[in-house]
């Protein structure tokens, strides 16, 4: 029930990305950017410099920067540790008992830390909005986007864009700036995401023209 060892697999192409069903764009005043459970602990089922780890975490600070630099807030989702079986519920069944008691291993890698201004919401279910605040958040910055950045994509990411449009906030998965069990999973959960429920896009793309 732990995490899987995961292979190392490179990240998508523009070229192999689905085709979107809505051509929704992200404006800077409507938006913010979420950094989905990108924990020291996740982190570790891959090997740290063998792809999709190093390219993930450069284009997620690379959408940080362009963030601040437009004025785009972030918000952050983090699970956790040492959780009781209360509070992991039927994750517990899945997963096991989750993140161990140890700040390290709960932490937010270094390379894409929250730094001043930014939130980190406490995080208990695959998606971001089950008890985190984050459509209050959402609602009291009057913001109606989120562009959602992190791992993993099957799992956490999928849920948070399914949950945003079921509250008519619009998702943006960024493809290049996700990771997954593989590149299988990866895939699927973006082609699951165009069809249904988020526009699912790239690092160099989302804030084109921004």
């Amino acid at each position: 029930m732990a995490l899987p060892a995961i292979s190392s697999y490179p990240l998508p192409a523009a070229a192999e990305l689905p085709r979107n069903r809505v051509d929704w764009k992200v404006d800077p005043a409507r938006a913010v950017l979420l950094v989905h459970d990108l924990q020291n602990y996740f982190l570790s089922a891959y090997e740290a410099d063998a792809a999709p780890v190093p390219q993930l975490l450069a284009n997620v600070r690379t959408l940080k920067e362009r963030a601040a630099a437009l004025g785009i807030p972030v918000l952050y989702t983090a699970q956790p540790g040492g959780q009781t079986p209360e509070q992991r519920g039927l994750q517990q069944d899945f997963w096991g008992a989750g993140l161990p008691d140890d700040a390290h291993a709960a932490a937010i890698a270094d390379a894409v830390a929250p730094g001043p201004g930014d939130k980190v919401l406490t995080k208990w279910k695959y998606s971001g909005f089950v008890r985190t605040g984050l459509e209050e958040h959402l609602r009291d910055l009057n913001r109606d986007q989120l562009v959602i950045t992190g791992i993993y994509a099957h799992i956490g990411v999928l849920m948070t864009a399914a949950d945003a449009w079921m509250r008519d906030l619009k998702a943006f998965v960024v493809a290049d700036a996700v990771a997954d069990f593989s590149a299988d999973d990866h895939a699927m959960a973006l082609r699951w995401a165009a069809g249904r429920c988020a526009v699912v896009t790239t690092t160099d793309t989302v804030l084109e023209g921004n």
